[in-house]
């Protein structure tokens, strides 16, 4: 079976990608600098369950030097690359943009050269459905995203382009996948749903950013990880959205589903909208389903219900993990 190398391997989405990797037989090497960008916590944990299966090594090193990279990609022979680290999050990226660029587009480039150096051809690029603010809806791959309104949205957007370039000039293929609000259990700390989940089973007041009326294409994990893993077909270069692709839910709804599951009403605390932040986000995946043969099984009411129930049988562990 195939060897893969997972960048960002502790994350939420890195880690779920590598265990389905995993369960289908293969191999995985798995880096990451568990960086403290969220509970540190969390990302061991995930660790500690991948490390169950005997084919995933994992080695701590950032995607940021490219001599560890080097020497990485000498002593294995890597069939592709899934290049899921990522600094994430709009809001904080205005805070400290040049870590964002440095992990995005700058450690996006130090693999494309290892990858040159090594004779590895295949890329999948995680990306960010940030990059479409502004523009009308659905989002088709098409649209011209050339107005980033984040320093998270233009990071990716670079590493985009550098990925296209290194397509161009040494035939690398490149799947950039475009993710549309990622959610599931045990998710990151930092996003809606597990902090309402959270917040709501303890009677903490839920602060949401606007009124609540804002709304996105949340996609479930399990169809964001195979959606993934499909992208290693052979493409050239292209970029994919992955998202549920149906009307997207607000915020309200969310919480009012929340409540329902676990037979508990919210408290809400409001703050100002952030005018980095996108009002709305919803997916066109045609052009996966055409090319991927790809498209989400779980709807967002069935994953709000599978998250409740992890949380109420695993209250013990999301006592342990700090949410801010």
């Amino acid at each position: 079976m195939a060897t893969y190398l997972v960048t960002g391997v502790a994350g939420f989405i890195g880690a779920r990608v590598a265990s389905m990797l995993l369960e289908a037989g293969h191999g995985v090497v798995g880096v990451d600098n568990l960086n403290d960008y969220y509970d540190v916590f969390l990302k061991r944990h995930r660790l500690k369950e991948l490390h169950c299966n005997s084919a995933f090594r994992f080695h701590p090193i950032d995607i940021e030097s490219q001599a560890a990279l080097d020497g990485l990609f000498a002593e294995h022979s890597f069939d592709a690359v899934l290049n899921l680290a990522a600094r994430a999050g709009v809001r904080q990226s205005m805070a400290e943009p040049h870590v964002y660029m440095s992990t995005n587009a700058m450690g996006t480039l130090n693999l494309l050269e290892s990858m040159r150096k090594h004779a590895v051809t295949k890329m999948v690029l995680a990306s960010t459905s940030s990059l479409y603010a502004g523009l009308l809806m659905p989002f088709v791959e098409t649209l011209p995203v050339n107005t980033p309104i984040s320093p998270y949205a233009a990071s990716k957007k670079a590493a985009e382009m550098i990925a296209f370039t290194y397509h161009s000039l040494y035939g690398l293929d490149i799947s950039v996948v475009r993710y549309f609000t990622v959610f599931g259990p045990l998710g990151r700390p930092d996003m809606a749903v597990m902090r309402f989940i959270k917040w709501i089973a303890d009677g903490t007041p839920i602060e949401i950013f606007g009124d609540g009326s804002q709304s996105r294409d949340f996609t479930y994990i399990d169809d964001i990880a195979s959606g993934t893993i499909s992208a290693l077909t052979p493409v050239g270069y292209e970029i994919f959205n992955l998202g549920g692709g149906n009307n997207p839910v607000s915020l309200r709804q969310i919480i009012a589903w929340i409540e329902e599951d676990l037979g508990k009403p919210s408290v809400v605390s409001t703050r100002p909208f952030h005018k980095a932040d996108m009002t709305a986000t919803w997916a066109d995946i045609s052009k996966a389903k055409q090319l991927l043969g790809w498209e989400p099984s779980v709807s967002v009411r069935e994953g709000i219900s599978r998250c409740v129930s992890y949380f109420k049988a695993n209250k013990a562990l999301f006592d342990k993990i700090r949410l801010s």
